[in-house]
């Protein structure tokens, strides 16, 4: 489960532009590496049970920055 989760937080971070833009204020703050890829690999679960719940199927949104 985990190297799924890292794999897909790698691919979420250069096309998903809500992991993009939360990796990147982590990085920012001054977070380390790993520490802001568990957080993104977290925030993805959470974006996943979400659409779950919901029965929703995934669509691609930009984030208002």
């Amino acid at each position: 489960m985990r190297s799924a989760l890292y794999m897909s937080v790698m691919v979420g971070i250069r096309c998903n532009d809500r992991i993009r833009v939360f990796y990147r204020r982590l990085r920012k703050q001054g977070k380390s590496t790993k520490v802001v890829l568990v957080a993104c690999m977290r925030k993805l679960l959470t974006i996943l049970n979400a659409m779950i719940r919901d029965h929703v199927p995934w669509q691609p949104q930009s984030v208002n920055t």
